[in-house]
């Protein structure tokens, strides 16, 4: 099992709002930022999971889900196909339902529990939240992030400054539109 956190950021890291889904954000004021650089980087297969849609697992927090749960259902290209089939586990403490979309399930339990017992491949996308608390338990193996040539100066990053230390392998950098697909591997003591 690998856990792969995927997100849209800007070159300062910055990783508020990057579709305008929270309308005006009162960090920036400047959502949607990802968007006004074209479909290239935010359409399809933009991370390249490729086989991992059908094998493994989505695990979004409840605000991501929210907002994935009104877009997609009512989509039906391939790639939106893919989304809604693949399983879904939700992070919620104030949901009860999930059913809005297809192969969505709440997480049973602690969060970190139901990763480390889960033998498919987990991918985060967006969920903020989610993923400070799998990089405090060092759980996360990968980061895939699309940069865009855009600075905000200010909101959420995804490396808050009280995280904790992470040391990272480059394995691939490729343009994709304005923006550039980084994957980076969490590097681990050995021993």
């Amino acid at each position: 099992m690998t856990v792969i956190v995927c997100q849209f950021t800007t070159l300062d890291g910055i990783v508020t709002d990057p579709d305008g889904s929270d309308g005006t954000d009162g960090t920036h004021g400047r959502g949607g930022w990802a968007f006004r650089f074209g479909p290239e980087a935010v359409a399809g297969d933009k991370f390249r999971l490729g086989p991992i849609f059908d094998e493994g697992v989505m695990l979004l927090g409840r605000t991501t889900w929210e907002l994935f749960a009104r877009l997609w259902p009512n989509r039906d290209d391939e790639f939106s196909q893919r989304m809604n089939a693949m399983p879904k586990l939700v992070a919620s403490h104030s949901r009860s339902d999930v059913s809005a979309w297809a192969n969505s399930r709440l997480v049973d339990g602690d969060l970190l529990d139901a990763v480390k017992q889960e033998e498919r491949d987990v991918v985060v996308i967006g969920s903020a939240s989610v993923v400070d608390q799998l990089m405090a338990a060092d759980l996360v193996d990968e980061f895939r992030l699309m940069t865009f040539p855009i600075v905000l100066g200010s909101g959420r990053g995804l490396f808050p400054a009280d995280g904790p230390e992470l040391e990272l392998a480059c394995v691939s950098a490729d343009q994709v539109g304005a923006a550039v697909l980084t994957r980076w591997r969490t590097r681990r003591p050995v021993g």
